[in-house]
């Protein structure tokens, strides 16, 4: 990945961080797990929101 990209299509963000296949990436990005912004039609995630995100996790209630 290029160092000076401020985002990436979702596709790539859910292969490049979790693994993800497409439909699973973009499936995670409408739970809201990726965090995305729109410009006009495009969804796009944040790299910076995204790596923040993964370096300060949420805790979660056990069921």
């Amino acid at each position: 990945m290029e160092a000076d990209k401020l985002t990436i299509s979702v596709p790539e963000a859910g292969k490049r961080y979790f693994g993800l296949c497409r439909n699973s990436a973009y499936a995670a990005a409408e739970r809201g797990d990726i965090p995305t912004i729109r410009i006009g039609r495009l969804l796009r995630v944040p790299v910076r929101a995204l790596e923040q995100m993964l370096e300060a996790p949420k805790k979660t209630e056990a069921a």
